[in-house]
């Protein structure tokens, strides 16, 4: 019998692009040696150029798929992306209390075209139900500020931690002499920075690309600190590798 490989719990949306979402997750993860068992918060309505429409999934109906599977099938890291709604945060909060594997969140608020998907109630249920349960949050710097009403990184960071989150990563879009920095506050309030050359075009799938990257590292066994570094080294090679399959942002290669 062929070993088992380690096992990722994906909690996240459908793009029906393939860009992001629950398939970013499993190619992410598969190119990273593990197996993804999924269970799909929302589907959306979606191009590369366009987000038009979110529905979430029946809570109970996710309850009882969240329930079956985990009874069967045992996790090593959980993954979680788009959510949807409180009532699917309330669920996802109340398995995590059951639990002990690490927890990475990437809190989409937003659409890559810009679409707002999450309501102030939304936050709120993120950030005092979900937050206490995460290993690590990844947000962009817009969605930091968002979950933390602060108005810089780094006070962001610090009540990203305030908030419950043992750690965070935030990300960000600036373009300032073509380098972007990426900063880790860890477990001691330590701030790590990670510099990369900024890359020229639009991406679909880069945030889903490096939470799923984390998971599947610290799945792997990896310790924190290693699993953040190498995952941002790998969402940049798909993005430098990055394909053309619809008319506007560009796909990250996961298996370059």
């Amino acid at each position: 019998m062929v070993a088992a490989k380690p096992v990722v719990l994906a909690l996240s949306g459908h793009d029906p692009s393939g860009a992001a979402g629950v398939q970013a997750d499993i190619e992410t993860l598969a190119r990273g040696g593990c197996h993804c068992v999924s269970v799909i918060t929302s589907l959306t309505a979606q191009n590369t150029a366009q987000f038009k429409r979110i529905t979430p999934q029946a809570p109970a109906m996710f309850r009882e798929q969240l329930d079956l599977l985990t009874q069967d099938i045992s996790v090593d890291a959980c993954k979680i992306g788009l959510i949807g709604s409180v009532e699917l945060v309330e669920v996802i909060a109340d398995y995590l209390a059951r639990t002990n594997f690490p927890v990475v969140l990437d809190p989409v608020l937003a659409s890559g075209t810009g679409t707002d998907l999450a309501s102030v109630d939304l936050v709120t249920a993120l950030t005092g139900q979900l937050f206490p349960h995460v290993t690590i949050v990844t947000p962009n710097l817009e969605e930091a500020l968002t979950l933390t009403g602060s108005n810089e990184i780094n006070s962001a960071l610090h009540t990203l931690l305030e908030l419950g989150c043992d750690t965070a990563l935030v990300t960000t879009t600036d373009d300032t002499g073509g380098r972007l920095t990426n900063t880790w506050m860890d477990a001691t309030r330590t701030l790590h920075k990670y510099h990369w050359d900024k890359l020229s075009g639009a991406y679909h799938g880069s945030g889903c690309t490096l939470s799923a990257g984390i998971a599947g590292r610290l799945a792997q066994g990896d310790p924190l600190r290693a699993a953040v570094a190498q995952a941002q080294e790998y969402t940049w090679q798909t993005l430098q590798q990055a394909r053309r399959t619809g008319a506007a942002q560009l796909h990250p290669e996961r298996f370059f």
